[in-house]
């Protein structure tokens, strides 16, 4: 068996007669290895005869009977090949630069510009209510002491709204209601109405009814009964500041502890919480279980309804006094509206009043769709109500900002119309998004009959901040043309 190995290099002699180091090959397989020298050129000069061997042929015999035969290449054909090689990549080199030199980048595609950011505006819900309290405005309470000298005005809309002591005292429940008897003791110890000036029923027409007077039992109670009111129409319940106002008050530490826990009767939530001497005063809040939301669109308590498509809406004029300044100069100035029971309501459907007035009980508003709460941005507009505008544009925000480019591209809500509306009800901010809006999606909506409907000043105000540009949108067109006349490839791919 024979192995024929072709190794590149010079690998001189082992018997060279300078000193450089002896041959690997030479080495390894030892002299007796060299077999011959093969001719493949003779040169002739003056002085001598030069031999140039092409290869050097070694034999070994390894591994017992295998023959290994080696064609040592010398230096200058190995460089031969090697410059060969080389002249190959580099013909490779320049056919590739000649290549790269049709590849051209598609142009960039730049940032949209950024929308306005629209915020939201804090609440003043808490505020409004306690504001009630000094305005004196729609008071249908007076408390009495024993010697019916008054002490201080209060609304039943309010007391009843954070307690079922009150419920009880002004026949908003029965005691068969409540089924709590210390609530039922409570009130029974600290209250009496007094029957010759019970509220009566509500009738259409009649005029606003004089305040129940209430007389209070319990001097030591009636002596902190105004910060006790302070307390429960400032919504956030502040015990701590309670019990400092009652300690200025009362310097004896038993008196102090009974209205404390007179105050806590109060706001008893029926079945819950049976020993109140172990109630923290972070669980105070949770006492109550109650709120306006209870009263909202019922006949409790009414002492107004609204007239509107047709259908009565009753409410309490407390509450929209405190919450809305159109209503309150309406109901508290020289108006029809002032002595009047019947309120008639124009240019707004029943759904979206009953939305108003959900906010205004309740400090919160959920639309079912853009255009209900557009109806209700107009209605808010028309009683001036700031706060429910900003809900109403970040909801239409939010819901145009979720919609994907096709639903966006085949929905029937006309934006343009959205744009006027807001124009028109002076939402300043929202016509403002809905500008950058269009302008985001101008591949979108300059498709859409629509986009005709926009003012000279508004299609350019759209023109100047579309996305794409319309220099971007050239530049690719040409881009495209290049590549498909060039067939080139594009460097990004």
């Amino acid at each position: 068996m024979s192995v024929n190995i072709v190794a590149f290099g010079n690998e001189r002699d082992g018997f060279s007669e300078d000193n450089q180091q002896s041959s690997l090959i030479w080495s390894y397989l030892g002299r007796s290895a060299l077999i011959s020298e093969t001719e493949s050129s003779v040169v002739l000069n003056s002085a001598n005869h030069t031999r140039n061997p092409v290869f050097t042929e070694y034999q070994a015999r390894v591994f017992g009977n295998v023959r290994l035969v080696v064609h040592d290449c010398p230096l200058w054909l190995e460089y031969f090949m090697i410059q060969s090689l080389n002249q190959k990549s580099s013909d490779k080199m320049k056919k590739r630069k000649k290549t790269q030199k049709c590849r051209v980048k598609p142009p960039q595609l730049e940032q949209p510009e950024k929308m306005p950011i629209l915020r939201g505006e804090a609440s003043h819900y808490d505020s409004d209510l306690h504001n009630l309290l000094f305005c004196c405005q729609c008071v249908d309470v007076i408390f009495y002491s024993e010697d019916l000298k008054k002490v201080v005005e209060a609304h039943k809309i309010i007391l009843c709204s954070v307690s079922h002591v009150f419920m009880l005292l002004f026949n908003v429940k029965s005691p068969a209601d409540i089924h709590d008897s210390a609530i039922i003791r409570t009130t029974q110890s600290l209250f009496a109405v007094n029957n010759e000036a019970v509220f009566p029923v509500l009738s259409s027409g009649s005029s606003c009814d004089p305040p129940v007077r209430v007389v209070v039992k319990d001097s030591v109670f009636c002596s902190c009964l105004s910060d006790i009111l302070h307390f429960i129409y400032s919504g956030a319940f502040q015990w701590e500041r309670l019990e400092e106002d009652i300690k200025k008050k009362l310097k004896d530490p038993e008196k102090i502890e009974h209205v404390l826990e007179k105050v806590k009767c109060i706001l008893k939530t029926p079945g819950k919480l049976s020993k109140l001497k172990d109630c923290r005063p972070h669980q105070i809040k949770r006492l109550c279980s109650t709120s306006l939301r209870f009263f909202f669109n019922t006949p409790v308590l009414a002492d107004v309804i609204f007239k509107i498509q047709g259908a009565t809406v009753p409410a309490h004029r407390a509450v929209l006094v405190a919450r809305c300044e159109v209503m309150a100069a309406m109901f508290n100035g020289n108006y029809l509206e002032a002595n009047n029971i019947l309120v008639p309501v124009y240019g707004v459907s029943k759904d979206t009043f009953l939305s108003f007035l959900e906010y205004l009980y309740t400090d919160s508003c959920c639309p079912a769709s853009i255009l209900q709460a557009m109806s209700l941005l107009i209605c808010a507009e028309m009683y001036q109500v700031t706060r429910l505008q900003h809900i109403c544009e970040l909801y239409i925000i939010t819901q145009l900002q979720s919609m994907p480019s096709r639903e966006l591209a085949s929905t029937r809500l006309s934006i343009v119309s959205l744009l006027r509306k807001a124009k028109f009800h002076n939402s300043d901010c929202l016509s403002t998004w809905l500008l950058h809006f269009i302008a985001t999606n101008y591949l979108i909506f300059s498709q859409k009959p629509e986009f005709q409907d926009l003012s000279v000043d508004e299609r350019n105000f759209v023109e100047m901040h579309r996305w794409p540009s319309d220099i971007y949108l050239k530049q690719l067109a040409d881009y495209r043309n290049y590549i498909h006349s060039q067939k080139c490839y594009c460097t990004v791919m």
